[in-house]
């Protein structure tokens, strides 16, 4: 078992103040991989002296020395990638192929985007009438709260951009999937990041959360997570008037149109939600349906929904892994059984694992249909491998139902009628919207309307949301 209960502070690892051993455990096997320890107050006003402390020096560091030290970081986050996709699988679950070609790359992909942005970046220019100068600056000193589902993907989402606008963190990683966040911080420290300016402590929400969202020597807050946990950063962080961005989460509709490619539309509504096993934020997890294709998408999503493997991580393929624990299992088992309570229709799944899957976090990849939009599977987030299917009428009637929801991260359209998509992708409220099966884009902001939160991430518009501007008028 690996022993990961030191942080990185200062530049080095460092014991933790008070001994608390917290086991990571392997989703797959329900058997622990790693021990590491849940820090306190006293680490973590450490790390955010040591912060504040390299942030004198490294708020004014040129924009050649940033560019160096990401280019140092992106080759030795390449060369380390093997290491990276085996921390992801231990500690997440997610398959051998899923990881190295989706988890993984997401790391260095932020950091090529954030690399360009922070080139082409203009620090100073003129105000739009002349006479004055705008000048961006770092906000400062910031805490950083990532979450489990994709660990890499969203640490490198506010490391890269933070770094780049010359603040210094502290950062606390999901307690139960530690493993890629510990491994980051080896690639900082040999890339040569100043000490202070990356720091790293493990905890839990109690412990490290809510003094992080309240410390008076934070600047800025940037979480992503549930809502409920969103809500409390906020209120946590309003007595310091500090800046919180927020990426929180979804329900996303996904309006098939009866002009699009029916099975090519099915297959990727199917296998977008039950990806990475159904824990992604802006997961398609509601499929509204033209009527008159309905009974045609339905046996095309049953068929689909069939041949969807679920197996161990350990085994390359195109298989979906165990979910991230014990307490997750439960949560899903529990959304599933309210579904079939309320008297929506089960296609495909259920309660209860796999065949042949005892051991092991596993959920049976289910779809419920003829489902209305105001029930318990259409209105919540389960996060786990559920669709929920909806007929619609018209397109006013899709576009009503689509927005029908508190939430507004993500929503997609599959249609072959071009003018329809950009007509329909404009009235939806949602931060993104995919059209026809495109995938995420580094360069694009990635963020919510509504309960989904505030704020953008991704390339120049993530580095913006670590930047204070100045503006500097002369008489």
């Amino acid at each position: 078992m690996l022993d990961k209960r030191q942080f990185y502070i200062d530049g080095q690892w460092v014991a933790p103040t008070e001994a608390k051993d917290f086991d990571v455990i392997n989703p797959a096997t329900e058997l622990p991989v790693a021990v590491i320890s849940l820090g306190g107050e006293a680490d973590l006003n450490k790390a955010v002296a040591a912060a504040k402390s390299a942030f004198q020096t490294w708020g004014e560091s040129p924009v050649e020395e940033r560019v160096g030290l990401f280019e140092r970081i992106i080759e030795i986050y390449n060369r380390r990638s093997a290491d990276m996709d085996e921390a992801i699988r231990l500690e997440m679950g997610a398959p051998a192929k899923f990881a190295r070609e989706q988890q993984t790359p997401s790391g260095s992909g932020h950091f090529e985007a954030t690399l360009e942005a922070l080139k082409s970046h203009q620090w100073e220019r003129p105000s739009p009438r002349g006479g004055s100068t705008l000048r961006d600056e770092p906000i400062g000193v910031c805490g950083l709260i990532t979450p489990w589902n994709w660990p890499i993907n969203q640490i490198a989402a506010k490391v890269a951009p933070a770094l780049a606008a010359g603040c210094t963190m502290v950062l606390k990683p999901s307690e139960i999937a530690p493993l890629s966040a510990m491994l980051f911080a080896e690639i900082l420290h040999e890339a040569g990041c100043p000490k202070g300016v990356f720091n790293l402590v493990n905890g839990d929400g109690p412990g490290i959360g809510v003094p992080m969202s309240s410390h008076p020597d934070i600047d800025m807050v940037s979480f992503t997570g549930s809502t409920r946990a969103g809500t409390s950063v906020s209120q946590n962080a309003a007595a310091t008037v500090k800046r919180v961005a927020l990426e929180l989460g979804g329900k996303s509709a996904n309006i098939l149109f009866a002009d699009a490619d029916l099975e090519t539309a099915v297959r990727f509504s199917v296998e977008g939600c039950f990806a990475n096993s159904g824990q992604s934020c802006d997961a398609p997890t509601r499929l509204l349906v033209e009527r008159s294709v309905y009974d045609e998408v339905i046996a095309l999503a049953e068929r689909f929904a069939s041949e969807t493997a679920v197996g161990d991580p350990e085994q390359d393929g195109d298989h979906i892994g165990p979910v991230v624990s014990q307490l997750q299992y439960e949560r899903i088992q529990g959304h599933i059984e309210a579904g079939i309570k309320e008297g929506s229709k089960l296609l495909a799944g259920g309660a209860g694992k796999p065949e042949g899957l005892e051991t092991g976090y596993y959920v049976r990849p289910t779809i419920f249909v003829d489902v209305s939009n105001d029930v318990h599977v259409a209105r919540e987030e389960i996060f786990g491998p559920v669709l929920a299917i909806l007929p619609f009428e018209t397109e006013e009637d899709a576009i009503r139902i689509a927005n029908d929801t508190p939430y507004g991260l993500a929503a997609y359209i599959q249609t072959g009628d071009p003018e329809r998509a950009g007509r329909v992708a404009r009235k939806l409220r949602a931060g993104n919207v995919y059209i026809n099966g495109a995938g995420i884009d580094y360069d694009v902001p990635f963020g919510g309307y509504k309960q989904s939160g505030n704020g953008r991430e991704f390339g120049q518009f993530g580095l913006e949301d670590f930047l204070e501007l100045k503006a500097i008028t002369s008489a």
